[in-house]
C-alpha cells in the first residue's frame, strides 16, 4: 500500500486547521486551496500580497507552485485546477492574468472550474490543484 505524505513548503505557515497544504499518495498530488499570502516570516501573521486581484492571483499561483514543487510535481503535471473568486466582476481580469501566467506552458492546460465564494476579509481568490505524476 502506498503511503500518504503531507506536503508543506518552507514558504508556508502551518495551516489554520487540521489539514495539509498538499498530500501525495503514489503518483497523485492534491494541493489544498491556496490564497495570496506572502511567504511565511517567523513571528508575523500571514498577510496578503496586496489588495489587488493581480497581486493576490500571482502570489496564489506561486503558492500553489511551491506545494507542487515540494511534492515533486510541476505545472506540466496538473490535471485539474479550481479557482474560487469572491466577486463575479473579477472573472475577466483573472482570466487575463491566468492566461498570461501559463502562456509558455508547453503541454495542454489543466482542466479548470471557477466558482464564486466568500473568503476571509481582504482575500479575493483561492486556487487548488490536482497533479498526476509519472
Amino acid at each position: 500500500m502506498t503511503e500518504k505524505t503531507a506536503i508543506t513548503p518552507a514558504t508556508h505557515t502551518a495551516p489554520p486547521a487540521r489539514f495539509s497544504h498538499g498530500v501525495r499518495k503514489g503518483n497523485i498530488l492534491q494541493v489544498a486551496g491556496q490564497v495570496g499570502f506572502l511567504p511565511a516570516v517567523e513571528g508575523r501573521a500571514p498577510v496578503p500580497a496586496g489588495p489587488t486581484l493581480r497581486e493576490q492571483t500571482l502570489q496564489t499561483l506561486a503558492n500553489v507552485e511551491a506545494v507542487l514543487k515540494e511534492g515533486g510535481a510541476s505545472w506540466d503535471d496538473v490535471m485539474m485546477m479550481r479557482v474560487y473568486l469572491t466577486d463575479t466582476a473579477h472573472f475577466a481580469e483573472m482570466n487575463e492574468i491566468y492566461d498570461a501566467y501559463f502562456a509558455d506552458l508547453t503541454v495542454p492546460p489543466a482542466a479548470r472550474t471557477t466558482v464564486y465564494v466568500g473568503l476571509p476579509a481582504g482575500l479575493l481568490i483561492e486556487i487548488d490543484a490536482m497533479a498526476v505524476l509519472g
